[in-house]
């Protein structure tokens, strides 16, 4: 059933998904009323680029930067949502505004979670996060990031590139819930290869006073720096959706078009959308893409868009390694190798699976990301 052509919509959030939502609502012909909401003060920017580049490259201060924006829309920026109002459509601002919309799309992303309240507990979420922390590295402090996710060892890669002594925490071996034990076992040893200290740690917790803070280990150790730094996951932004009734389980769940209501769309790190896997958040900056292209193309046409139809695709830059990865990781076993070897060297990989399909990584290899589609396609 196609649905009628609203006259307003509001988006609240100004990151990618937000700006993307907003960019194809006037790609899909809407001309009506455009209102984005953000935030933060900033231009919506790279938020992958934050841990990467803008840390890594001492010149480079603009790698987080996104072409301006075409939509057209006003946008609010600096100016946070407090609640909602799906009987009457209203979204209620923290400066007491009320911005009535006849489609809504929600795009608050998330916020990193935090060991501890000490503002000695550094965390890099946001742009102010990291240009605050490429600050500090000038002076080469002493480092300890917890947490061997993407995002920890990233940062942990660009401070000792800074030429920061740094140790991470991990509980386990870093990477390996991400991409496997093969791929992390080559990142493991890259790490070392570029001076990382790695400790296995079932716990940690924050603990200090003020702007003081220390790592304490499950078994007592304490580790102290001049800069702590917790990757510790990330936690969904729908507080102010309480009393909505479009919340469960702290996420918000959508249907195959990245619907909650035939007014409503979520996008992006706090929406929960079907996945082979199950109903599930998937935070990736391809994710909250073509979620939001889609969830878009939806408020306009209803049933009549096409659904999700979605393929994970991940990369990351750290000690020296470049990877692209399309498909379902983590990656079991060992991989076949379509190009190149083991060794660290540029390569190609699958991982097949029983029905043909396949997991496809490049590891410091110029390829396309059409090539990985391609190659975990079903063979014949």
């Amino acid at each position: 059933m196609t649905t009628r052509a609203p006259a307003r919509v509001v988006v609240v959030g100004n990151g990618i998904a937000g700006l993307t939502a907003a960019d194809t609502l006037r790609e899909a012909g809407f001309d009506g009323e455009l209102t984005v909401v953000g935030d933060e003060p900033h231009p919506a920017y790279s938020r992958p680029a934050l841990s990467k580049a803008l840390l890594l490259d001492e010149d480079d201060l603009a790698s987080h930067e996104l072409p301006p924006a075409g939509h057209g829309a006003t946008e609010l920026l600096g100016v946070r949502a407090t609640g909602l109002d799906v009987d009457r459509r209203r979204v209620t601002l923290d400066d007491g505004t009320q911005l009535p919309y006849d489609r809504l799309v929600l795009a608050t992303g998330s916020r990193a979670r935090r060991l501890s309240g000490l503002p000695g507990e550094l965390t890099l979420r946001g742009l102010d996060d990291a240009l605050s922390l490429r600050g500090r590295l000038a002076a080469a402090p002493s480092v300890v990031v917890v947490g061997g996710g993407p995002l920890g060892m990233e940062i942990a890669s660009g401070c000792r590139a800074a030429g920061c002594e740094v140790t991470l925490v991990s509980q386990g071996v870093p990477l390996v819930l991400q991409l496997g034990p093969y791929l992390a076992g080559v990142f493991a040893e890259a790490a070392r290869k570029h001076g990382l200290t790695v400790l296995e740690t079932a716990a940690a917790r924050i603990e200090g006073h003020g702007a003081n803070a220390r790592v304490v280990l499950d078994e007592g150790t304490v580790l102290e720096a001049d800069v702590v730094l917790t990757a510790a996951g990330d936690i969904p932004n729908t507080e102010w959706l309480a009393g909505s009734g479009l919340t469960a389980k702290g996420a918000v769940p959508v249907d195959s078009r990245g619907l909650v209501r035939p007014d409503v769309a979520a996008v992006g790190d706090l929406a929960a959308f079907p996945t082979a896997h199950g109903v599930r958040r998937v935070p990736l900056w391809s994710s909250a893409i073509e979620q939001a292209k889609v969830a878009a193309r939806a408020l306009l046409r209803g049933d009549e868009a096409p659904p999700l139809d979605f393929q994970p695709y991940f990369w990351t830059e750290q000690f020296g390694l470049s990877l692209k990865a399309v498909g379902h990781l983590p990656a079991e076993g060992e991989p076949e190798y379509v190009d190149g070897a083991p060794g660290g060297g540029p390569a190609l990989m699958r991982w097949p699976h029983q029905d043909g399909t396949a997991d496809a990584v490049a590891l410091n290899y110029r390829t396309a990301i059409p090539r990985l589609r391609r190659m975990t396609r079903a063979t014949a």
